[in-house]
């Protein structure tokens, strides 16, 4: 079944040669058991995109149902390009962009030094360039958003986070953080329910624009929700670091519980877990208190979330 490299290969072959619609659908062209596509639509504009650059080269690469398990070293190399150019043209702006926001007035050295810290920890490496993942994409709008935040940018904050949030819904772990420190924001202005309005208004758009292909039925909005929310996979797959799976030594939370039991039990613990940086946000917002609470979020979800 191959790995993560060929499920990103297969995503271009997907977009650009079915329709829309067919996407998230399992047809005959798109068997979704088959590394069927289970991120937002974001990541599939992001995989047709790239696809078209990678076809321009190498066409039999993504070839439909022909190009199943393609590797020559010609596609390896298109494959790592379109990884290193999603670096070059988002992650690595948005990190500049962060560094000179939070440290202003910083020295130049102690700028580069922060700079680099970022760029070259190795986990992105490991990630987005050996097993193979876009993740610069979506952690590239989420450190923007957090840079505009700090720079009271608060309208391209919430885009640049409705962007990650529609790449990658792991981005969801950073939600909580940014919900409550602007709403903290929100609540100390002279207008609160206009600038909260305002904030939701800018959501709503962006949301509609990216959904846009998505939104002309019920049916349709289902089925790409379905691939994002596969419960049916169990409150962890595998062996993952998390409580459930760390506690099911002791306790069988798959044999002892249902499906639904659980997820209640998820969204319980992670909610509980995020609370107390929400609360000190909302009433006391500040930058380095965001960037803690940024932290605790992601964590708990981490910990405690379904999946």
């Amino acid at each position: 079944m191959y790995g993560d490299y060929e499920a990103q290969r297969h995503w271009m072959e997907i977009t650009l040669h079915t329709p829309v619609k067919e996407w998230y659908r399992n047809t005959t062209d798109n068997d979704l058991s088959y590394w069927g596509l289970d991120y937002p639509p974001l990541t599939a504009y992001q995989s047709y995109v790239h696809g078209l650059g990678v076809q321009a080269f190498e066409p039999q690469s993504l070839a439909l149902h022909a190009s199943r398990g393609y590797e020559t070293p010609t596609s390896k190399l298109l494959m790592r390009w379109t990884v290193l150019s999603s670096d070059a043209l988002i992650f690595f702006p948005a990190a500049l962009y962060f560094i000179f926001a939070y440290y202003q007035g910083k020295k130049d050295d102690e700028l580069a030094w922060a700079l680099a810290m970022v760029l070259l920890q190795p986990c992105l490496m490991l990630i987005d360039h050996g097993h193979f993942q876009y993740n610069c994409i979506s952690l590239g709008f989420t450190i923007g958003a957090v840079a505009a935040v700090i720079s009271r940018r608060e309208l391209p904050a919430c885009v640049l986070f409705c962007l990650a949030l529609n790449h990658k819904q792991m981005s969801a772990y950073y939600a909580p953080a940014f919900f409550a420190h602007l709403l903290g924001k929100c609540i100390r202005r002279q207008n609160p329910i206009y600038e909260v309005l305002k904030l939701g208004i800018t959501v709503l758009i962006t949301f509609t624009v990216i959904w846009w292909p998505f939104l002309y039925s019920k049916k349709a909005i289902l089925e790409v929700l379905a691939r994002l929310a596969p419960f049916e996979r169990g409150i962890y797959e595998d062996y993952v670091s998390s409580f459930w799976c760390g506690t099911s030594l002791f306790i069988k939370w798959k044999q002892r519980f249902s499906m639904l039991t659980l997820s209640r039990f998820a969204l319980g613990a992670t909610l509980t877990a995020t609370l107390p940086s929400m609360v000190q946000q909302i009433y006391a917002p500040s930058n380095r208190g965001f960037l803690y609470a940024l932290l605790n979020s992601s964590f708990a979800f981490y910990l405690f979330s379904y999946q």
